[in-house]
């Protein structure tokens, strides 16, 4: 194996080396019984940070405006409580936030029910924390959506 080959598996990440070595993972979203595409399919990270940067925005912006009266420093200390209440009202009710919604996505539990309270209240603390959504597992939940018992899809 010359450095190029070992420096590709690197950058691949331990997911695909292992694949490359054999490793059968199947898709994600099998082992929650999802399909591999389409509606209900685990959703894609990418649609995910999009959802995510949309409601940020959508946050800062209401901060801004509506509780910090033009100071940026104290929308962007407002911003996260902001976050935490736009979660808990739309997941909590429709299962999507307006990124989300924006992007095609919803959160349902991986009962395939809708979450109950309490689960939206883990879910969106934890998220408001950040660094467990930044965390995921094989089938592309976050350590919020993990301890919440809930999962992203596609609508």
């Amino acid at each position: 194996m010359d450095n190029r080959e070992a420096i590709g598996s690197w950058l691949s990440g331990p997911r695909a080396a292992a694949e490359e070595m054999g490793a059968d993972f199947g898709y994600r979203g099998e082992r929650l019984g999802l399909p591999q595409e389409g509606p209900g399919s685990v959703a894609p990270l990418g649609r995910r940070f999009g959802a995510i940067f949309i409601d940020w925005a959508l946050c800062l912006l209401i901060a801004y405006g509506l509780i910090a009266r033009g100071d940026q420093t104290a929308a962007g200390n407002w911003a996260p409580a902001v976050l935490l209440v736009l979660s808990l009202l739309t997941v909590g009710t429709v299962g999507s936030t307006p990124g989300k919604r924006l992007l095609g996505l919803r959160v349902i539990g991986v009962d395939g029910r809708r979450l109950g309270f309490g689960r939206v209240v883990v879910r969106s603390v934890l998220l408001c924390l950040a660094i467990p959504a930044l965390i995921w597992d094989r089938d592309g939940r976050g350590l919020h959506d993990r301890f919440s018992g809930a999962v992203q899809v596609r609508i």
